[in-house]
């Protein structure tokens, strides 16, 4: 049997509930991957006894995820699962006074708010919204609760919007007209209603006392930010007596502006909210407010238009409606921070970053910037805060997260649950290392190696070479659950992931360096880095080997198809760019192409051409499987199909997998597994001997 990973280890023998009895064993696969229970969002109580977590389980008879809440002691113990209703119960939030946990669930039929009683007893409804509500918040003095809903601007009331959505429902008639861009986003097509942040007051008994009041009344834009934009961008402000959220104005620049700011707004709605951050033109968020409601810390960036801009940290005085005394906390520090929280005393921020293939976690001194690295190896995923105790959330590349708990200092961390214990100690997993070369202008680029399960070194193996999107992305030492190293290492191939020019996580010059240059630099990077590999780890069969990628990474297999046609036994291009033209414009966020190729393509259709896949059609000749879904609006469809007409016109061996329920990302497990049988069973096809 494999020797165990070292965090695999420590999960297992944190105390006896973990223990587990001998049992079969057998190599890493999807099913394995999707059987893993997916831990997120924790909730630390008020003094720091305990954390509230979300479960996400795996219906695969349902093809569907369950999510419930658990709770764990800080001191240590065997973890409690507090809900098990089989609707979604996520999200929760304590009250102030630690009694009550409220959560969002959908349990009545629609997403509301619930609270449970932590002394017992079952939960109870809070709100009877006629719409869904999410992105919960509650305010410091529990008074009040923030949350978001899907409303039409133009609306008063709520039963506004929902009658509009009825009317639409019942209707015969289904054009949709449209007057700005943004006319469909992600995956969704827009029908013209918004996130709007609304404020609710509770009652001494914790029961809703009135109707919500819409702090956005009238305001054409969304918060949080769509679509991946969450709680994190909403905070109570004063005590309970206002909120800050981060927005962005509407209208067709909304389309090519990367310009969100930070509002804040009376929590009665009494007066119209006020842009804090109107001075920058680029993106502020994150608005966190230090323990004594003084000082709001946010992140920001200084280039608009560049939504891959370095995140840094900015500190001020909040004074009423103003910002006094603001200033670049990070400035000088070359990482993009991403996650942040004051510590208990306000004098220390945690903060989150990518670094040199990991995504770790910092202490910032409040009073000096000063930085210091906690905890390095693997993904920090999550991250609760109290007077003496760092909770985090920690993943890597042999396993899913698990919460850890370990001293303000980042010392004496130790394990908080082993809630995968038992599917961990089930699957075998590859061993993995990382590695450095000399890539594009001889700069130190960095790579994973994955080794098969039941490695042996005296034999060779086939190559799973895994290119990253982004491009400003990085396959760093983290668990996927879509692009998994271990489930290539499962099946007998050797994965090799280099994070070429481009990536986070190496400074902002290296991230910068990729703009008008798609298929330069990261091209060099991938040739260089796969014969690094080769060259280092003799048990790499560099003849048998395919090169596989996503978004960014599909537009790389299709560039790598032209430009690089004669080292690949096979390639893999799930939801590529197959034609920088079409895609221009055909895509809906305008600011990300005309930041990477310097324009747009009518002001600089150079930009495009240059390194565009479909001008070297002519040389394809490698076996490619093409993977598109349907509802993929970032990457539309039809660069997928062209890429498979181009491959069938030209008598190159080449298959469609096409997926008329996915976005970008396949997240239906059964579709999954359906994925996942495809792709390796392309690469044995080609792979075997």
């Amino acid at each position: 049997m494999q020797r165990l990973a070292p965090a695999v280890f420590a999960a297992l023998t944190v105390s006896s509930w973990a223990a587990l009895p001998a049992q079969e064993t057998h190599p890493f696969s999807v099913h394995d991957m999707l059987a893993m229970e997916r831990l997120s969002d924790p909730q630390m109580a008020p003094g720091g006894s305990a954390v509230a977590f979300v479960v996400r389980t795996t219906d695969l008879a349902e093809n569907r995820g369950r999510t419930d809440l658990w709770l764990v002691p800080v001191e240590g113990g065997p973890p409690r699962r507090l809900t098990t209703h089989e609707a979604a119960d996520y999200h929760p939030r304590w009250s102030p006074d630690g009694r009550n946990l409220l959560f969002l669930s959908t349990r009545s039929g629609s997403a509301q708010v619930w609270r449970l009683p932590l002394a017992g007893g079952e939960p109870r409804q809070v709100t009877d919204l006629p719409l869904d509500a999410g992105n919960l918040v509650v305010s410091p003095d529990g008074r009040r609760i923030a949350l978001t809903m899907d409303v039409f601007a133009e609306c008063e009331t709520l039963d506004c919007t929902a009658e509009r959505l009825e009317e639409r429902a019942s209707g015969k008639t289904t054009g949709v007209g449209y007057d700005d861009l943004f006319v469909r986003h992600w995956d969704v097509w827009k029908d013209g209603r918004r996130s709007h942040v609304f404020v609710l007051e509770l009652d001494d008994s914790g029961a809703a006392a009135g109707d919500p009041v819409d702090l956005m009344n009238g305001l054409d834009q969304d918060a949080p930010p769509r679509p991946f934009g969450g709680a994190e961008e909403i905070a109570f402000a004063g005590g309970g007596s206002a909120v800050i959220f981060a927005s962005r104005a509407g209208g067709t620049p909304e389309a090519w502006s990367t310009n969100f700011d930070l509002y804040l707004a009376p929590a009665d709605g009494n007066s119209e909210p006020v842009n804090l951050t109107a001075s920058n033109p680029a993106w502020d968020g994150h608005p966190v407010l230090s323990p004594d409601g003084d000082t709001l810390a946010w992140v920001a960036m200084e280039r608009p238009g560049y939504e891959s801009d370095r995140f840094h940290v900015r500190l001020a005085r909040l004074d009423g409606a103003r910002l006094e005394d603001e200033q670049a906390l990070t400035g000088d520090w070359d990482r993009s921070v991403s996650g942040l929280a004051f510590s208990a005393d306000g004098e220390t921020l945690y903060v989150t970053a990518a670094d040199l293939g990991q995504r770790s976690l910092f202490a910032v001194d409040v009073g000096g910037g000063e930085v210091t690295r906690l905890h390095g190896e693997g993904s920090i995923a999550g991250l609760a805060v109290s007077e003496d105790r760092l909770v985090t959330l920690h993943n890597d590349l042999a396993g899913p997260s698990e919460l850890y708990v370990s001293a303000p200092d980042g010392g004496g961390r130790k394990a908080l649950t082993a809630i995968n214990a038992e599917q961990r100690a089930a699957a075998r997993v590859g061993s993995y290392e990382q590695f450095t070369f000399a890539g594009w202008n001889d700069e130190t680029v960095h790579g994973y190696v994955v080794r098969p399960v039941d490695f042996d070194p005296d034999r060779r193996y086939p190559v799973a070479f895994l290119i990253h999107g982004g491009p400003q992305g990085s396959f760093g030492n983290s668990f996927h659950y879509r692009w998994n190293p271990q489930a290539y290492a499962g099946a007998g191939y050797a994965a090799v992931m280099i994070d070429f020019h481009g990536s986070v996580g190496y400074g902002q010059d290296f991230t910068d360096s990729i703009r008008g240059d798609w298929g330069g630099k990261p091209l060099e990077d991938l040739k260089k880095g796969l014969a690094a590999a080769l060259d280092r780890y003799p048990f790499l069969d560099g003849d048998r080997v395919c090169a596989l990628g996503a978004s960014y990474g599909g537009y790389m297999v299709n560039w790598i198809a032209g430009a690089w046609p004669d080292r690949f036994r096979c390639l893999v291009n799930h939801d590529g760019v197959f034609d920088l033209r079409s895609m221009y414009y055909t895509t809906e966020e305008l600011w990300f192409v005309e930041w990477d190729h310097r324009g747009s393509y009518f002001d600089n259709p150079e930009g495009f051409e240059t390194h565009n896949p479909a001008l070297l059609v002519d040389r394809w000749q490698t076996p490619m499987l093409v993977i598109h879904g349907a509802l993929d609006f970032r990457v539309p469809e039809t660069q997928g199909l062209a890429a498979f007409t181009a491959l069938k016109r030209r008598g190159v061996p080449a298959r469609l997998l096409y997926f008329p329920d996915e976005n970008h990302w396949v997240l239906r497990p059964a579709n999954s597994i359906q994925w996942h049988e495809e792709v390796l069973g392309w690469l044995a096809r080609w792979l075997e001997p």
